[in-house]
């Protein structure tokens, strides 16, 4: 029970690790380097292959690999039908094979394994599909234990539990090779472009290939150009958002930017800018609800010298410092309604007075707008000007809460581990398991700001280079906020957490029960006594 619950655990940490590789790499062929990488890490691979097969030849590649040298990649050509790879790609079923030594259909054309370790190598090849159709094959060997036993029914056990850990091996690369398909798709398609320009440049004839229709998600894609830099995210709600800033960007249209406090409006606005045709002009930025209303008057549109008591000097409004530029407004619902009168004014005709003065001053300035308010509903208070609400309602762009666009925490959890990281000096590699859990399945009423400060704090209190759960502010450990109503005892809890940092020190250490001990600052006994209190089998993080 105990080991199957820890399967779970790398599962999760590997699968989630190898979604944010595909997530955040654009480069197709990195994407399936470091896929092959990250199993190598997880699963100790000795080998790993990410076939692809050319329809058009119909012959199977090694595209991608780990633990091969060119040359033994270059060897490795196969034709449907032809040892497992070819078995795979032409049946469309997975193949395990507990010992290569004794399968005939392994080939070894890489000739990558030595005789005399063959003996102790399994071989798991798994079909990679787009739909029904088989594109490649993705294949991992893996060193097995070939301890003798005599003992017959100990034997039998030791063979089931083996096959049991192969059969957890299977499905892990079994879902690995769903979320690839689509890469292996594209480079599939490269492949056998390439080998048709191939062929007629060598005055070559053949049959034309079937027409392939490629998938494409129109809703989804978006290109390195559109993609806004300041702004993090892949999820379908955030390209939306995307698509939405380029169009805007490049008009003059007054924009309303809507959503819930921290969900980066002000991000929003940037990108508007700095995509715009004035991106070299000033952007002047400003927060309604910072100031009181005596004062924000003054800022917004400036005043002459005298126009009241302190006032030495002229001073220039914001809207003057934008001039050919633009002006951000944020929270731009907690205007008053005399000064949103002014800004109408500004909107509709471009010009306004200083505070005490009488020159009418004009500016060409752009407005976007920002408010986590219901403008609506202000206006039915009789707190918000309708008329000003229709002016700056031309273009209004709403940003997505983080709860709506879950995929997208760990991007931006890793992108604030590296940013206080720098402020702080530290060395904070990686997020645990646990952490990742309770990242995912809180609700972030706080949204991006919120994580923010969670990761800064996380990477502030952490002490060996990992973000554990412990590291996580309160409002994510609770009942509420988590779902996950916890019962047990204070001691329950606070073993928990020992239990967690002694398997994450021999993860670390593979299995080395002395060095973690060291680690952990703990004698050789006090962790041997730890292991057993929770029946931790240190010997399974030594594979």
């Amino acid at each position: 029970m105990l080991i199957a619950q820890e399967q779970d655990h790398g599962s999760i940490s590997l699968l989630a690790e190898v979604s944010r590789t595909i997530t955040n790499e654009n480069d197709i062929n990195k994407v399936l380097r470091l896929v092959l990488f990250i199993m190598s890490e997880h699963m100790d691979m000795l080998r790993g292959m990410i076939t692809i097969l050319n329809r058009d030849t119909g012959e199977i590649v090694i595209n991608e690999s780990f633990g091969l040298s060119t040359e033994e990649k270059e060897r490795g050509r196969y034709k449907i039908g032809e040892g497992i790879i070819g078995q795979v790609v032409k049946t469309g079923k997975t193949v395990i094979v507990p010992s290569i030594n004794d399968e005939p259909l392994f080939l070894d054309r890489t000739r990558s394994r030595s005789k005399a370790k063959k003996e102790r190598l399994c071989f798991i090849c798994i079909p990679i599909k787009a739909g029904t159709e088989i594109i490649g094959t993705l294949s991992a060997d893996r060193q097995i234990d070939t301890e003798q036993i005599r003992d017959k029914s100990k034997k039998t056990k030791a063979s089931e539990e083996r096959m049991d850990m192969l059969q957890h091996y299977v499905d892990q690369l079994s879902i690995i090779a769903a979320m690839i398909s689509q890469a292996v798709r594209l480079k599939q398609l490269a492949h056998e472009e390439s080998s048709k320009s191939s062929m007629v440049d060598n005055g070559m004839e053949k049959l034309p290939a079937p027409k392939v229709k490629k998938i494409e998600h129109e809703d989804e894609s978006i290109s390195e150009a559109e993609r806004p830099a300041n702004i993090i995210g892949n999820t379908k709600p955030i390209i939306s958002l995307f698509k939405m800033i380029e169009k805007i960007a490049k008009t003059n249209a007054t924009t309303l930017v809507l959503g819930e406090s921290g969900v980066g409006k002000e991000l929003v606005a940037n990108a508007i800018h700095f995509k715009s045709r004035r991106s070299d002009k000033p952007f002047i930025k400003f927060n309604c609800a910072a100031l009181p209303e005596s004062i924000v008057e003054s800022e917004l549109f400036g005043h002459e010298k005298g126009a009241f008591t302190g006032a030495t000097a002229t001073r220039h409004g914001r809207f003057e410092l934008a001039h050919s530029g633009t002006i951000f407004l944020d929270e731009v619902g907690e205007l008053s309604l005399p000064i949103q009168a002014k800004l109408l004014r500004i909107i509709q005709e471009k010009e306004f007075e200083r505070v005490g003065g009488s020159k009418t001053i004009k500016v060409d300035v752009r407005v976007i707008a920002a408010t986590n308010r219901n403008l609506e509903e202000l206006i039915r208070k009789g707190l918000f000007r309708e008329d000003l609400y229709y002016r700056l309602n031309i273009f209004p762009i709403t940003v997505p809460p983080l709860r709506e666009r879950k995929t997208d925490i760990l991007l931006l959890a890793d992108y604030f581990v590296e940013k206080y990281n720098t402020a702080n000096h530290k060395g904070v590699r990686r997020i645990s398991t646990t952490s990742i859990d309770m990242l995912m399945r809180y609700h972030w009423p706080g949204n991006v700001r919120e994580l923010e400060n969670c990761i800064e704090r996380a990477v502030i209190l952490s002490e060996d280079n990992v973000i554990h759960g412990y590291h996580l502010p309160p409002t994510l450990q609770t009942a509420e906020s988590s779902g996950t109503p916890y019962t047990g005892s204070l001691q329950q809890k606070l073993d928990a957490i020992e239990k967690e940092m002694i398997m994450e020190a021999l993860k670390r250490t593979k299995g080395n029960m002395s060095r973690a001990a060291v680690q952990l600052g703990l004698s050789d006994r006090i962790m041997g006594l730890r292991i057993k209190k929770f029946a931790i089998d240190y010997r399974k993080f030594r594979l």
